[in-house]
């Protein structure tokens, strides 16, 4: 079993480095590198092992801090996102200090030993960039950092989690290493780079401190999704061997993995040890009462990762759906680094992910152990009388989600009236190679993609601009602007949105119409009545792109567009 997981580790960390996760210290690498890899000042060649140094720092800090990261920061008694916050700083720091040489030569002073091993004369800060990396870097969540991390964070660190964590570090090591030696191959054949080191290694510096500034703001995590997965079928290849070994070992699986059909699967386990509430009343905990006579749907997610950010749009749309209909959504925030531990943290990556159902905070991680669980995202389908019915592992099989929830909420009440199914089996596979506009929230808490700027609330009027981006949005006329929504200010408004996609969903509210033209440039009008709902717009056959001018009534609010 060991060797099998060995293996595993290995290809899960090495499709882990060529995956859309690897983009936030990809141009840092390559960058360092060609700081490095030239003659530097003086006509002095640097160390050639400057890559290895870089990648070798990264995979130590990474491995070792995700082993036993929270155990140290418990026994010294810091908070949990310490590692990160430090690693964002010295990540600046380095940055400016490869902008100033005298910042460079205080700070390294203290890894020369490890710097100075290619002979040189001079060390370079390559190990010291590696382990400031290794902890600020947060790739894609999977089985195999699932089991790494859980472990560390429970203290049961056994020899199958060490080979996992090792295998994978070296394999996330074998396709940064590559791109390392690109680097530092570009800047050893371009003459530019020789004769310009001392720019290149300001860019350098700049890109570094870049970095620091986007995770902050969480750039990085904003632009992973939305790139298309094109390891998405490497990686459930790769979970699925983990699962197989995991089942083979410990006897796991009462449920079939996405199942198409609604199974028993025994009764489910309490949420225990939750440390926090919110997005509930008063943030206070939901009871058993609360909870009774209601089809759940429990979530297992972390907020830095990619998968589940991904798969949250279409939670949200099941819940503002189906919640009047019986439907209660939880979810259970389950961390897979020592940062996510923190509530304040929790609360602010939901917020920024428009998550509206209620959320439990696992930071001891009791309930996921509860539920022997092992997957970042993970969806478990529960019955009103509180029997296991379905659970799905990893993203999309949103279609089929839905019609499981609806035969459940039809079986707890034969009577409901059941909204009309809001989606098609085109959405029950993750879309790994279609590019589609972001999610698109409209309000001026989270405006980003709109095309006149910064969206200011409170009343104002609006013009639409002579060239607008791809997925953004732009008004005209009069409207009035909130944290979550917008609504035209006395007249009707308009709305003009760039989207990519086969789908385009708009949630609004209120009461009046809203009238657009669709690709056959047929007018088209719906009636919007009510709490927020989700309206399809556009429905193509295949991945499409374009503009859609909406007239919207003044009586109507618009929240936010998702697109299929």
């Amino acid at each position: 079993m060991l060797i099998s997981l060995v293996l595993i580790g290995f290809f899960g960390g090495l499709i882990t480095g060529i995956s859309p996760c690897i983009l936030p210290v990809l141009p840092v690498i390559l960058l360092s590198g060609g700081a490095q890899g030239a003659k530097g000042e003086g006509g002095k060649t640097p160390s050639r092992l400057h890559p290895y140094l870089v990648v070798g720092g990264l995979v130590l800090s990474f491995t070792t801090f995700t082993l036993i990261g929270s155990t140290l920061l418990n026994l010294l008694g810091l908070p949990q996102d310490t590692l990160r916050w430090a690693g964002v700083v010295l990540l600046a720091l380095i940055g400016v200090a490869m902008i100033i040489p005298k910042v460079m030569e205080i700070i390294e002073r203290p890894f020369a030993r490890f710097q100075s091993l290619g002979g040189g004369k001079r060390p370079t800060n390559g190990f010291l960039l590696g382990l400031v990396l290794g902890t600020a870097y947060v790739p894609c969540a999977g089985p195999v950092l699932a089991a790494v991390s859980v472990a560390g964070s429970t203290g049961k660190i056994g020899a199958d989690t060490v080979a996992l964590a090792v295998s994978f570090g070296l394999g996330t090591a074998v396709p940064l290493l590559f791109f390392a030696l690109a680097g530092r191959g570009i800047t050893e054949r371009l003459k530019a780079f020789r004769t310009r080191q001392k720019g290149v290694r300001i860019a350098a510096g700049a890109m570094m401190i870049f970095l620091a500034v986007a995770l902050v703001t969480d750039l990085p995590a904003a632009v992973q999704r939305s790139l298309p997965d094109y390891t998405a079928s490497l990686q459930a290849k790769t979970d699925q061997a983990l699962s197989s070994t995991r089942q083979n070992s410990e006897g796991r699986g009462a449920c079939v993995d996405g199942a198409d059909h609604l199974e028993n699967c025994g009764t489910v386990p309490e949420l225990t040890g939750i440390n926090a509430w919110f997005n509930t009343p008063g943030d206070q905990a939901l009871t058993a009462a609360d909870r009774e006579g209601k089809v759940q749907l429990l979530d297992f997610w972390a907020y830095s990762c990619i998968n589940c950010q991904r798969s949250i749009p279409g939670l949200e749309r099941l819940y503002k759906t189906y919640k009047d209909s019986g439907l209660q959504v939880i979810g259970i925030h389950s961390p897979e680094y020592a940062f996510e531990k923190e509530v304040d943290n929790v609360r602010a990556g939901a917020q920024k992910l428009g998550i509206t159902y209620p959320v439990a905070v696992d930071s001891s991680l009791a309930t996921w152990t509860a539920f022997d669980n092992h997957y970042w995202p993970a969806h478990y389908l529960v019955d009103a009388t509180g029997e296991l019915r379905q659970v799905k592992f990893g993203e999309g099989g949103e279609a089929t989600t839905e019609k499981l929830v609806r035969e459940l909420l039809r079986q707890a009440n034969p009577s409901a009236q059941l909204p009309e199914p809001i989606f098609s089996e085109a959405d029950n596979a993750p879309d790994v190679s279609a590019e589609r506009s972001p999610e698109t929230y409209l309000g001026s808490d989270r405006a980003q993609y709109f095309a006149g700027g910064v969206l200011k609330p409170g009343p104002g009027n609006f013009t639409f601009p002579a060239k607008q981006r791809t997925s953004s949005f732009a008004l005209e006329g009069a409207w009035f602007v909130e944290g979550q929504q917008i609504r035209p200010d006395g007249a009707p408004g308009k709305l003009r949105l760039s989207w990519k996609g086969k789908n385009v969903y708009l949630v609004a509210s209120g009461e009046g119409n809203i009238t657009w033209k669709n690709a056959d440039g047929e007018e088209k009008t719906t009636h919007i009545s009510g709490t927020p709902n989700t309206n399809e717009l556009v429905s193509m056959d295949k991945p499409s792109s374009g503009e859609l001018e909406l007239t919207v009534d003044p009586g109507v609010s618009l929240y936010s567009f998702t697109f299929g």
